[in-house]
């Protein structure tokens, strides 16, 4: 008997399919696909643009529609929901052709690198050919089956372009098999040309059926479990590096408990921030270039490192400079192999949850001596002090970036979410911030992607209504993708944005100097006639009036007990209220640490280049593989 059959269009058909789709763990399913982010051209108006419409109208599949104003955007706060939802659900992204797609190439890049699940949607050149070359339409001489759209296969977890109706049904599976996998997920490519969009055919009624796709937790192997637990055993002064994983995991509890039990200390990365609380007995803080002075000293004597769901970037490890142990043996315990295998470590492949678990039941009994517990405690201690005086400097004219950080951190409930991506602050917050839960930090910085701030902040607060949210964004990535507070208005989102200006590009500027090159082309000034650089007077750009422009209330501060002021009343708002302080483009920044190696010049006419070739050659004397 031949299956019963519903014709639609390929469009009608892939939403139909995504509303129909859930996941769950532990018992608990949620939709997979809460929703369509999208801004319609000619490549997806009559596809999906009518087949979101047709959904909504006639009640058949439930699959909500928002605009955005950047297609960049759209995706990263597609990736910033994911995050706060635990990678569990992932938004779909649609663009039109040409432009409109090639707009997601860098959120799907975002995606990807931080192994967050988004499912994008490009739309792609008449399949048919017929009308070729057609409009924004990339003409490849060396093949016809080439589009802009090719340029996503890079960054994509995977990848597919559906040149015939029949071919989605594979397809479509695929893809939620990926993105409901914490090994594999990442961002999701489905190429849709625009014909096959509004092409009919006859599907099968199964394929419309609810799924749930099982995100399961992967238990440890015992032997793998008693290797790392020996290793553990064996070590005088361990340290824990808990990354991203621990939070994905949901295994916050177990890493505290853990940590209570076998007095090891837990360095965190970005993603792992909040994991353990900022005043816990075995937290030291950030770990590597922008970390603790607690944290890189204890790593720096570690005789094993147990890392946990952490993919180990160059900050962390201070380009393979902050375990200085000559003696150091790494074990990580990882879904991925191929973050579980880096540093020549034991591997422990599991999810977080259920290898820490295992840890705890095998190293039951056994703790680190009691002096390495109170040195945990000193070094913590000390660095605190630091922070401390970091936050109440008085500089002037203007206000240091610290002290409006200290200030922000003061004034914000624990569940409040800050969000940042790039440039000097994300440094800053990772020495600095003061965390206890691991969804109240949400700092982008395996892409470091500038424009990510206020996008993630229409995501975040979509996924996370109840808590209060608020994005840090410097004067660099604000003028790079400002566009989302439109769509905060909007859609009535409550969104706290905090715009520090300092007239330029803070981070790189400084890092400019320290590799001998002056702050050469940091700053947003006049171009001085006489040198002929951009070097002259500040330019008079008013953020906050273009901010209010959007539709949100702004309120200046220019002094940090205004701030305090202007938090306080933004916090109080219903609506999204931007806050607008300038600080010192020069500082003062927190007391470093570690390395960060960016190569310099190895010749020059600079006496600044020279001198800073000399410092980088007695860094690179400490680099090392971890062996």
């Amino acid at each position: 008997m031949p299956a019963e059959t519903v014709r639609l269009t390929t469009a009608q058909a892939l939403v139909r399919f995504l509303a129909a789709q859930h996941s769950e763990r532990d018992g608990n399913e949620q939709r997979l696909i809460p929703g369509v982010w999208g801004i319609f051209g000619h490549g997806n108006v009559a596809g999906l643009g009518q087949a979101l419409l047709q959904a909504a109208q006639t009640g058949e599949a439930d699959l909500p529609y928002y605009l955005a104003r950047n297609e960049q955007a759209m995706v990263h706060a597609a990736a910033a929901y994911a995050k706060m939802k635990n990678r569990l659900q992932a938004f779909a992204c649609t663009a039109s052709t040409g432009p409109g797609s090639t707009n997601m190439i860098t959120g799907a890049a975002l995606a990807t690198t931080n192994r967050l699940p988004v499912l994008l949607l490009p739309s792609d050149m008449f399949a048919s050919r017929v009308p070729d070359p057609v409009l924004q339409q990339l003409e490849d001489t060396r093949a016809g089956d080439v589009s802009v759209n090719d340029a996503f296969r890079p960054v994509s977890k995977y990848f597919d372009r559906v040149s015939r109706p029949e071919q989605l049904i594979p397809a479509a599976l695929a893809a939620m098999r990926v993105l409901t996998d914490p090994v594999e997920t990442g961002a999701v490519t489905l190429c849709l040309p625009q014909d096959v969009q509004a092409e009919a055919f006859d599907w099968p009624r199964e394929f419309f059926r609810r799924r749930v796709w099982r995100v399961g937790r992967v238990a440890p192997e015992p032997a793998a479990v008693e290797r790392v637990s020996a290793l553990l055993r064996s070590a005088e002064k361990p340290l824990i590096v808990a990354g991203g994983g621990v939070v994905y995991g949901e295994a916050e509890a177990e890493l505290r408990a853990f940590a209570e039990a076998t007095g090891i200390p837990v360095a965190d990365t970005h993603a792992g921030k909040g994991a353990v609380p900022w005043d816990h007995p075995a937290a030291v803080g950030g770990l590597g270039s922008t970390g603790t002075s607690a944290a890189n000293a204890l790593a720096a004597e570690a005789d094993v490192v147990l890392g946990i769901g952490t993919r180990y970037s160059d900050f962390t490890t201070a380009s393979h400079t902050v375990f200085g142990n000559p003696d150091v043996t790494f074990a990580n315990l990882n879904v991925a192999r191929l973050d579980a295998a880096k540093h020549s470590a034991e591997m422990l492949l599991a999810d977080a949850k259920t290898g820490i678990a295992a840890l705890a039941k095998a190293l039951d009994g056994w703790s680190v001596a009691d002096e390495y517990r109170a040195e945990t405690r000193r070094l913590a201690e000390e660095w605190q002090a630091k922070a401390d005086a970091c936050f109440d400097l008085g500089h002037g004219p203007l206000p240091a970036q610290t002290e409006i950080l200290g200030a922000l951190n003061a004034a914000l409930d624990d569940s409040d979410v800050v969000i940042n991506a790039a440039g000097s602050m994300p440094g800053d917050l990772q020495m600095l911030w003061r965390a206890r839960d691991p969804k109240a930090y949400n700092v982008e910085y395996a892409f470091s992607c500038m424009g990510y701030e206020i996008a993630a902040g229409v995501g975040t607060k979509m996924a996370a209504p109840e808590r209060e949210v608020v994005v840090l964004v410097g004067d660099g990535s604000y003028l790079m993708l400002a566009s989302e507070i439109a769509t905060m208005v909007s859609e009535g989102l409550k969104v706290i944005i905090v715009i520090v200006q300092n007239h330029g590009f803070a981070s790189i500027g400084s890092l400019s100097e320290s590799l001998g090159s002056q702050r050469f082309g940091t700053k947003y000034r006049y171009r001085d006639e006489k040198s002929g650089l951009l070097d002259g007077d500040v330019l008079p750009v008013d953020l906050a009036a273009n901010a209010a422009s959007f539709g949100a209330e702004v309120i200046k501060a220019d002094s940090v007990a205004t701030f305090r002021d202007a938090i306080a009343k933004a916090k109080a708002n219903d609506r999204t209220t931007v806050v607008h302080v300038e600080t010192d483009l020069t500082g003062p920044n927190p007391p470093g640490s570690a390395w960060w190696e960016v190569p310099v010049s190895e010749v020059s006419e600079l006496d600044s280049t020279r001198a800073a070739y000399a410092a980088y050659t007695d860094h690179k004397r400490d680099q090392r593989h971890y062996l």
